[in-house]
């Protein structure tokens, strides 16, 4: 007999509390850093204007949560005390220059996008909508990172009135990146306008994604449904990882979802071991799923590397195990250095560690490579891509 909908779970009161756009009203982990943010804030609420704050730390971390918590509590104040503020949130994860984020911002606060003008124009374009906004303005560009070193627009909104560009009103600027060496890569010249304020988000460890699940799992699960081990095994599986609340409330809302599809009265440690693998393999099959057919080589070279136990393997090493895959299934090989490129981005998508190493004098600097997603898991996604199903077979054997 078929499943039958319903609008009834034995296990769950309201799941959506577990989702990644849930917001909570209390972030006590995150006490100290909203302190520091809050006095970057408060000038606000005294007429001045607020100090540019950069926010870092891994994903997860409660970054974002927490700037969007403090500038909510901003905002109602300002409200109840008639104080001109807006505030403007944006996104620049698609974004890679400073241009595309300024012609966006444009297009956010105008409803039209300036096209096929110079970056002088575009910026001049939103000094006028923001001079339309007036009061206090608090721009906040969340994955700021993706703009690398074209940070011009990180200099320009700090400085504009400075420069002339506005009267009479306040803009201040909030950046927030998901990578620690962003701030490092900054020019001197945004370092000093931006960075007023630095807050770092470190990793959450066990005890406090404890706590976390806990008041997640209070809102969304019936009482008695998480045997006692659910949510101290959610939290340690996740500190052990990236130390993020993210990852840590999927294992338990997977782990729910399981049971509660399997028709189970409880949750269990198998769930949560379970919900790990799928989310575990997802997570990889996102990262190499999209990538080009010599990201799949190189990653197949460090694949089988790892199987003969010799990795961490320098770029040298990899490539001759490059070529011969290259040659089993047809594909032209490119340079090593090239090949060394191609096994920098699969660093960035999170599924090969590039690790820098310096021995001194008789070797140098230079890169070993490892695998950072889980063997079997990227042995069975390898095996599904087309071209090296065969490749891969051989060398599992």
């Amino acid at each position: 007999m078929s499943k039958s909908f319903s609008d009834q779970s034995s296990l769950f009161v309201d799941e959506t509390v577990l989702y990644d756009s849930w917001t909570p009203d209390e972030l006590p982990e995150r006490e100290r850093e909203l302190d520091t943010l809050h006095d970057a804030l408060a000038p606000v609420a005294r007429g001045a204007a607020p100090h540019n704050t950069f926010v870092y730390g891994k994903t997860g971390q409660g970054k974002t949560v927490g700037v969007t918590y403090k500038l909510t509590d901003l905002q109602d104040f300002a409200t109840d005390n008639d104080i001109d503020l807006s505030i403007i949130k944006y996104s620049c994860a698609k974004d890679n220059t400073s241009y595309q984020v300024a012609s966006n911002l444009v297009e956010e606060l105008s409803g039209e996008k300036p096209r096929g003008y110079d970056k002088k124009t575009v910026f001049d374009r939103l000094y006028d909508n923001l001079q339309d906004l007036g009061g206090t303005v608090i721009i906040v560009l969340d994955e700021i990172d993706s703009i690398g070193t074209d940070d011009d627009i990180l200099y320009e909104l700090p400085r504009a009135r400075a420069n002339g560009h506005l009267e009479d009103m306040w803009v201040s600027v909030i950046g927030i990146s998901n990578d620690f060496e962003f701030r490092d890569n900054l020019s001197p010249k945004v370092k000093d306008t931006l960075c007023d304020e630095e807050i770092h988000f470190s990793p959450y460890n066990a005890n406090e994604l404890q706590s976390i699940l806990q008041r997640r799992a209070e809102k969304a699960f019936h009482d008695d449904v998480l045997t006692d081990d659910v949510i101290p095994l959610c939290a340690a599986m996740a500190a052990q990882d990236k130390g993020s609340a993210r990852q840590a409330i999927r294992y338990l809302y997977k782990a729910g979802e399981l049971a509660s599809n399997a028709g189970d009265d409880v949750v269990t440690e198998s769930h949560v071991r379970n919900a790990e693998d799928i989310i575990e393999r997802k997570s990889i099959e996102k990262g190499i799923r999209d990538l080009t057919t010599q990201d799949h080589l190189a990653l197949t070279a460090v694949v089988s590397l790892e199987i003969d136990a010799e990795t961490p393997a320098r770029t040298k090493q990899v490539y001759a195990e490059y070529k011969q895959i290259a040659r089993q299934i047809g594909a032209n090989p490119i340079h090593m250095r090239r090949v060394r490129d191609h096994l920098q981005d699969l660093d960035l998508a999170g599924v090969v560690n590039a690790i820098n190493r310096n021995t001194g004098i008789q070797g140098g600097q230079h890169y070993v490579f490892e695998l950072t997603a889980d063997l079997e898991m990227t042995i069975e996604v390898l095996r599904e891509t087309e071209r090296l199903g065969d490749v891969v077979d051989h060398i599992t054997e």
